[in-house]
């Protein structure tokens, strides 16, 4: 009797390492699941931004002075914060956004605009609407961003 008792022993704890590792296997591939389709919101807004800013610079381009937009955003993208940020550099225009609530760098993903824009401004998510911005100054286009109740925050 005594030699089936560590053998059951040995057993149970095999069991238990294996369901550990099937437990932990689980955990990270809802993870994954929960962090892409995150990534997948971001970048739908990132373009809806986008998109908001192309028809502002064209309405702008065919003649208006000033124009404005006004784009509904979600407080965080399941249990993160995130951020969209308006970027140029010497060549392009681009708006830039990531996860987390620090803003670091210009973004993981990114949607071009149109060329000669001056684009400027961060919309940290948690704040509201994001207020979008544009106007003709001589003959560059400056568009800008600021969340719609906080002021602008760059």
């Amino acid at each position: 009797m005594p030699t089936i008792t560590p053998g059951y022993l040995y057993s149970f704890l095999a069991l238990l390492a294996v369901s550990g590792l099937l437990v932990a296997s689980f955990m990270a591939y809802a993870n994954t699941l929960r962090s892409s389709s995150e990534t997948r919101l971001l970048k739908s807004l990132i373009d809806e931004i986008a998109s908001k800013c192309t028809g502002l610079v064209t309405l702008t381009a065919l003649g208006a002075p000033h124009a404005r937009a006004s784009v509904e955003m979600p407080t965080s993208l399941g249990d993160n914060q995130y951020w969209i940020r308006l970027v140029n550099d010497s060549d392009q225009a681009w708006v830039g956004g990531g996860l987390g609530d620090i803003v670091n760098g210009y973004g993981d993903l990114r949607t071009y605009l149109p060329k000669d824009v001056y684009a400027t401004g961060i919309f940290v998510g948690g704040y509201g609407a994001a207020d979008l911005e544009c106007h003709l100054d001589v003959k560059l286009v400056l568009l800008s961003i600021c969340s719609a109740n906080q002021g602008e925050l760059t």
